[in-house]
């Protein structure tokens, strides 16, 4: 009896060992340019409950046809240099406490989530609002079970073996939050306490749109997050989007072929990657 137990066990278990990662189809394009240019745009997301099956036959046929790898950041997987240069970046003197920089009537909301963070009061008094905040986001992304490690950008990066660029690197990005004006910190971190409670709802609807390539979806959430803050978007998407392309234009002229892989906001919409490209004469057209 115990030896049939422990064979119906076993097998169980291998079979959960050998159970295959849900396979997913984010949205991906390709770009045709008028002197046989060539790229792939493959839309990401950063983190996910569980590894997922990502590289369907037309992701890999991408991939094989590219030959430069083109992320927002290229040493993704250096989480350690990451952090360093987020530490060095984050932290001002002289600065108010963190209480007086949210709005009065947003304070509860502050101190409920360091504690359910596990920080201390005053913890963040020397850090910069947008510092503070990026924090706040990750623990709250974090309790809702979805995890960097699983994020698609790493597993493209780990899978990848060939020459890897980059649009931004962690400097630049931690830049781009650093030389917002004082009141749209203020703002983004005041959206984050405020949305804290439906963040993990927002979170799986998202990850569920990005797994289908629904980018309307994926559309109507930035317009949800941007709302009333032009400024905001123009700075942390439109703006960059534009640099972007330009850069692709240049390698394609180059005669790079990229594979881009960035997150999918960023082929969303008007100020999409895809619609600038086609802006500007390219062919794009939607192959996942």
């Amino acid at each position: 009896m115990f030896s049939k137990l422990f064979s119906a066990l076993l097998s169980v278990l291998l079979l959960a060992g050998c159970a295959r990662p849900e396979p997913v189809h984010p949205a991906l394009w390709q770009v045709e340019g008028p002197k046989g240019e060539r790229a792939w745009l493959f839309g990401t997301i950063h983190a996910l409950p569980e590894p997922v099956d990502w590289k369907s036959d037309k992701v890999a046929a991408a991939m094989k046809g590219a030959n430069v790898l083109v992320l927002e950041v290229a040493a993704i997987l250096q989480t350690s240099k990451t952090a360093e240069t987020f530490e060095r970046l984050a932290q001002s003197p002289g600065l108010p406490p963190l209480t007086e920089r949210v709005p009065a009537d947003l304070r509860d909301e502050l101190a409920y989530e360091m504690r359910l963070s596990g920080y201390r009061a005053g913890e963040f008094d020397h850090y910069e609002t947008w510092a503070a905040m990026l924090t706040f986001q990750q623990a709250i992304s974090a309790r809702g079970d979805a995890e960097g490690e699983n994020g698609i950008d790493r597993a493209v990066v780990r899978d990848w073996d060939g020459k890897v660029d980059e649009f931004e690197g962690a400097q630049a990005q931690f830049k781009l939050f650093d030389t917002l004006p004082e009141p749209q910190q203020q703002a983004l971190l005041a959206s984050t306490l405020q949305g804290a409670a439906q963040a993990k709802e927002k979170s799986h609807r998202l990850q569920q749109a990005w797994a289908t390539g629904d980018m309307a979806v994926v559309d109507r959430s930035l317009q949800e997050e941007f709302a009333g803050q032009p400024a905001l978007r123009a700075a942390l998407l439109t703006a960059r989007n534009q640099a972007w392309t330009a850069k692709l234009e240049s390698l394609m002229a180059g005669g790079v072929r990229p594979f881009v892989a960035v997150g999918a906001g960023h082929m969303a919409g008007a100020d999409g990657l895809p619609a600038m490209l086609a802006a500007r004469g390219y062919k794009v057209t939607r192959v996942q």
